[in-house]
């Protein structure tokens, strides 16, 4: 098992799918800056659409969404998501050497699968018209509950070739205690459809540090779902932030594993999966050996995004839909969060950047520091960083966590689960801030 030091996981830590992270947001940075890297952009990009509602909502649940229930405000939020996609889009460089080109399509949410079949389809085609698709790779985030056969048909037509599903737990007890009752039914169904629509690598979102669960539990659900083939897996410890995401006082507290549970949960899913064949991916995600997010990982190809671990090598990432974020190399520009007022602004032809951070030359160094830690778990420190952080460094040597040879530093394997404690170390924010993130494991 991986060494203990609760000590160094007591300090919450963001999970640095940007960096400067979304802590520093301010109205400083909007639609002028966003106007001004949409103009600038050249060469490959990816889209990510976020669609803001799911049939029910989960009480675990950190995304910006919220329940499907009238029927108006979904059909106003799409169409200004076409307006935004025509806007965007018509600002994009086409065509040339310096053209843009969209290589990769995400929808996520919430639950894509929230709106109908045919919106689905409508989004496409807006797509088509307005972006310069290239042959894009298509990915989509999806609800088994709400999973349909029509879902199938028209995920196999629009060529969706990856999905991500919600399982969470297969264990009726701990589904019921964090809101999403979803019976084992429902995940075999969603599998074959989406193995029949088309779907060759196929996700699976599993959390540990349920209320009540047990390490049999965890167990349980992972060899579950390697039953079911899934060709990747992400396992997520769940964040119990109430303060932040009001629905989570749903959830009893008391009932939550304690700081070591959870340690030793994680431990235990890595070595059920790393056993069974899996690779690991960063410090949280899992991939068969074929998969290209195990190449990436093993050819050190790996980044971290908006998404968590990609092999996406875009440097840019366009968000679209309300509180969605796209990332430049020199500014991070996030869309108005409320629906109604992101609404308004499209009404009125603005984009929606409302909040963002533009990115310094420091933050850049350092953002590519971090990225290098999580993913690759070494990162070169260039010029005088080593020795400008060799005290912050020294608890962490002599636990034999870490090792440095130069100006390199590297991540040994007993110190995997500290990856994110010792990446935050190269935050100058995070000494200033008083903001509170999930726990580091």
């Amino acid at each position: 098992m991986w060494p203990y030091h609760p000590e160094l996981l007591a300090r919450p830590v963001p999970r640095y799918t940007s960096f400067p992270t979304a802590a520093e947001f301010s109205a400083a940075v909007g639609s002028v800056q966003q106007a001004g890297a949409l103009a600038d952009l050249r060469g490959d990009v990816s889209l990510y659409l976020h669609i803001p509602f799911c049939e029910e909502i989960c009480w675990y649940c950190g995304c910006n969404t919220s329940r499907v229930n009238k029927a108006q405000r979904l059909a106003t939020y799409l169409d200004a998501l076409h307006r935004e996609i025509a806007l965007v889009g018509g600002r994009l460089r086409i065509g040339g050497e310096d053209g843009v080109r969209v290589r990769r399509i995400a929808f996520g949410g919430g639950s894509p699968n929230a709106i109908s079949p045919l919106d689905f389809v409508r989004l496409v085609d807006a797509l088509t018209v307005h972006m310069p698709l290239y042959d894009p790779v298509v990915s989509v985030e999806l609800d088994p509950r709400t999973l349909t056969e029509d879902w199938a048909t028209v995920l196999h037509c629009v060529g969706v070739t990856r999905a991500s599903m919600g399982v969470q737990t297969f264990e009726p007890r701990l589904q019921a205690a964090i809101g999403r009752l979803q019976p084992d039914a429902s995940i075999v169904r969603g599998t074959d459809m989406l193995r029949r629509a088309g779907v060759t690598s196929l996700n699976f979102d599993l959390m540990y540090g349920l209320p009540g669960q047990t390490d049999d539990d965890l167990a349980a659900s992972l060899a579950r779902s390697m039953e079911l083939g899934a060709d990747r897996i992400a396992l997520f410890g769940y964040a119990h932030v109430p303060h932040l995401i009001p629905r989570q006082r749903r959830i009893a507290a008391d009932d939550l594993p304690d700081q070591a549970a959870r340690f030793r949960m994680a431990w235990n899913g890595w070595r059920q999966l790393t056993e069974a064949g899996y690779q690991p991916v960063g410090f949280d995600h899992f991939a068969l050996p074929g998969d290209a997010l195990a190449q990436a990982a093993l050819s050190g190809r790996l980044h971290r995004n908006f998404q968590g671990f990609t092999e996406d090598a875009a440097p840019v990432l366009l968000g679209l839909g309300a509180s969605a974020i796209s990332a430049f190399p020199g500014v991070i520009v996030q869309n108005e969060k409320n629906s109604g007022r992101y609404r308004m602004l499209l009404s009125q032809d603005q984009l929606a950047g409302t909040l963002g951070v533009a990115r310094t030359e420091e933050d850049r160094a350092r953002g590519q520091i971090i990225e290098a830690l999580l993913c690759r778990h070494e990162a070169r420190l260039v010029g005088e960083r080593m020795a400008r952080m060799l005290p912050e460094l020294v608890r962490f040597s002599e636990l034999g966590l870490i090792e440095t040879s130069g100006d390199m530093l590297r991540i040994r394997p007993d110190g995997l689960p500290y990856a994110r404690t010792i990446a935050a170390l190269f935050d100058p924010y995070r000494q200033e801030s008083g903001r509170r993130f999930s726990s580091a494991v």
